[in-house]
């Protein structure tokens, strides 16, 4: 009779401590280090985040000079990287990549103004930032006051600091005098385009509202009278009268005679530096109006909104002659005779004041 399969023996086992027979070691349960790793590795973006996080939004680095404030300049043309770099070099922020980095997530870099700025001690970049984008620039400001001629106008230009190039000296009559904002690096020949693109705008308004029955058959005769009147006297009130008496002797056909045609033909505008003498007054320059019937071929000085408004609105009155009263403004006369005894009136008074100046 057959006899089942036998039973393996059991497994003998290794009592604790033992090696395996044969003389190998058994091998060692590896050891785990990828959670280690794993937390470096986290550790080290997180501070990356958190620095970068500083970087944007924490206080910038102390300016360099002390002071309120840091001037940088921001060249035209300029992208993120080089405002990034210039910000950096002028030590308002700490990293420029990082900038670049903060530029990409708020928006883009097609709305950063090139410019002057005061940037604020230890602003964040993103102050920083929307600084640019506002387009916060430093303002300038030039005040060219009324009656300059435009060799003047091109003397204040040249002066100042903050403009670049050479300005040029634009017809006469051109330029509305104001103040200007301007920026740091503006080309002064873009300037004075602003200031006669702003004159031509108010000649425009101004011929359109005029008084009628006026002589003038171009804004530009306009405002060759108007800079006369600017020239004669700086007394508000007398414009309109001032012009009223030039327009008067103009409908008479006598001589305008204003003693600023004169020297404007002599110097263009410049001061004369003297007395006139009987030699300037015969002196048949275009602009002399006392030898030349009209009005001067051009106008004698950049007239300011006042006298443009006087030489359209005159006041209505019968008076040809008027001279200084001693006060700063002018008496005015309808006849030869009585502005003669204003003129004796007048020496008086200047010689008056000649003696008190010693």
């Amino acid at each position: 009779m057959s006899r089942g399969p036998r039973k393996a023996p059991p497994a003998r086992r290794r009592a604790p401590g033992k090696r395996a027979s044969g003389g190998g070691r058994a091998a060692p349960p590896p050891r785990r280090r990828l959670p280690v790793v794993a937390l470096i590795v986290v550790l080290a973006v997180l501070g990356a985040v958190g620095g970068s996080a500083y970087a944007m939004f924490g206080p910038g680095p102390p300016p360099k000079e002390g002071g309120e404030s840091t001037t940088v300049i921001l060249k035209h043309g300029s992208g993120v990287p080089q405002i990034s770099e210039t910000l950096a070099e002028a030590g308002v922020i700490r990293l420029p990549f990082t900038f670049g980095v903060l530029v990409k997530l708020t928006g883009g870099g097609a709305h950063l103004r090139a410019g002057e700025y005061a940037v604020p001690a230890r602003a964040s970049a993103f102050d920083i930032l929307a600084m640019i984008r506002a387009g916060k620039i430093v303002h300038h400001f030039i005040t060219i006051p009324e009656g300059l001629s435009s060799a003047q106008v091109a003397d204040i230009l040249n002066a100042s600091p903050v403009l670049t190039g050479e300005a040029p000296v634009a017809p006469e009559g051109s330029i509305m005098p104001q103040t200007y904002d301007v920026e740091r690096g503006q080309d002064r020949a873009e300037v004075v385009a602003q200031m006669q693109a702003a004159e031509a705008r108010l000649v425009q308004t101004l011929w359109a509202e005029r008084a009628p029955g006026l002589p003038y058959r171009t804004p530009e005769q306009a405002v060759a009278m108007a800079s006369i009147i600017e020239k004669e006297t700086a007394v508000p009130a007398e414009r309109p009268h001032v012009a009223s008496v030039y327009l008067n002797r103009l409908a008479k056909g006598m001589r305008l005679e204003s003693d600023p045609t004169i020297i404007y033909g002599i110097t263009k505008g410049r001061p004369l530096g003297r007395s006139l003498t009987h030699a300037d007054v015969v002196d048949p320059t275009p602009w002399n109006t006392y030898a030349v019937a009209g009005l001067p071929p051009t106008p004698i000085a950049n007239p300011g909104r006042a006298s443009i408004e006087a030489a359209l609105h005159p006041t209505d009155s019968r008076d040809f002659y008027f001279v200084a009263d001693g006060s700063g403004g002018h008496v005015f006369a309808e006849t030869y005779e009585q502005h003669s005894k204003n003129v004796v009136r007048w020496r008086a008074i200047a010689k008056s004041l000649k003696g008190e100046k010693g």
